[in-house]
């Protein structure tokens, strides 16, 4: 799943030693990941660069073409350079809410505005803070991030660290990401992420249908079904939590049900493997952890409002530039009035806001 990452290079000083530390940390790892990329045509033309890696990064560039030529995505230097990081993951993301909450707590930035997650180029950096706001009571997950955007203030490279996944996902991490360059409002992760998922869903059905045979198309297809049943189950569980989490239950009895509530989406899980997956196991990992709130509300933030802009999309006839000017508009629009516009949209979308 892909994120955006707070990078600035000018640090403000808005707090104590921790805030300098965190941007000097963010600082820090970008360039340091920027010093690490190389030219694509470069690594190419290089007899060194072994074959499997010649063939990806040869993909990637077809990617990045078909992303500009057929996808309305900026034409510019992203995705043109490798970096090899060392490391399996670019960023870990921190995310917390409340004991008896679906909020995401927010972190504010000069530039971005206030984003549901803190990013760490250090896991141990990120545990550190995750483990700090466990002690002070918050449900808290760390999740490891793919690739990030810098909404077009560098030029963001390809990494090792999702250019070995399938055809698809790699094809919708780049389609995702700069999808962040087009339509970005500060301080509103899920529209941003609804938005950037929702262009990588139709960037990557595109780009199957005019570059997979038969068979491809379908095994894509199938991975698609499963994490459509996937977000589903996790939506409802989350619409359930909500409920008791408003509702004026005593504190103990909320509890209770949060914990019933999780133990009924592990066994519905297993029944969806089971009964509809044939046994895929491929979310095993998601679930490996001790569920809890932040782990739920860090998913929802992508996919909240992608039916919404689906339906915008499918409004406007799917003609991307025009779902591209209209989501600009949308964007330019207060919270509440883009909420209430969201809403309208699509009447699937039970809750198109976390807060008005």
């Amino acid at each position: 799943m892909a994120a955006f990452m707070v990078v600035t290079m000018v640090l403000v000083v808005t707090g104590g030693c921790s805030t300098i530390g965190y941007y000097a940390q963010s600082v820090h790892g970008h360039l340091s990941m920027l010093a690490a990329a190389r030219p694509i045509d470069e690594l190419l033309a290089d007899p060194r660069t072994d074959m499997p890696l010649r063939t990806r990064l040869e993909q990637v560039q077809r990617m990045r073409a078909f992303a500009s030529r057929e996808l309305g995505l900026p034409d510019n230097a992203s995705y043109t350079r490798y970096a090899d990081l060392k490391r399996p993951y670019v960023i870990w993301n921190v995310f917390a809410t409340r004991e008896l909450s679906l909020r995401l707590e927010e972190w504010c930035f000069p530039i971005t505005g206030c984003v549901g997650y803190r990013g760490y180029f250090d896991k141990s950096s990120a545990d550190a803070e995750a483990a700090a706001l466990a002690a002070r009571g918050f449900d808290v997950h760390v999740g490891g991030v793919p690739a990030y955007s810098t909404l077009g203030w560098f030029d963001d490279p390809v990494l090792n660290t999702f250019i070995g996944q399938p055809e698809g996902d790699v094809a919708r991490l780049i389609f995702h990401e700069l999808a962040h360059q087009v339509v970005f409002v500060k301080g509103d992760t899920t529209f941003n992420e609804s938005f950037a998922t929702t262009v990588e869903q139709e960037g990557v059905k595109r780009w199957f249908a005019a570059h997979a045979n038969a068979a491809q198309i379908a095994a894509y297809e199938n991975l698609v079904a499963r994490r459509t049943d996937f977000l589903a189950l996790l939506m409802r569980t989350k619409n359930k939590l909500e409920a008791v989490y408003k509702s004026d239950l005593p504190d103990a009895q909320k509890r209770e049900r949060k914990t019933e509530l999780f133990a009924q989406l592990r066994r519905e899980y297993e029944t969806m493997k089971r009964e509809r997956w044939n046994g895929y196991a491929g979310y095993d990992r998601w679930f490996a952890r001790e569920l809890g709130n932040a782990q739920l509300a860090s998913v929802a933030a992508y996919t909240q409002l992608v039916p919404a802009f689906n339906a915008l999309l499918e409004r406007e006839g799917r003609d991307l530039d025009r779902f591209y000017e209209r989501a600009k508009q949308l964007g330019k629009l207060d919270r509440a009035a883009r909420a209430k516009a969201l809403a309208e949209l699509c009447a699937a979308c039970a809750e198109n806001e976390p807060r008005p």
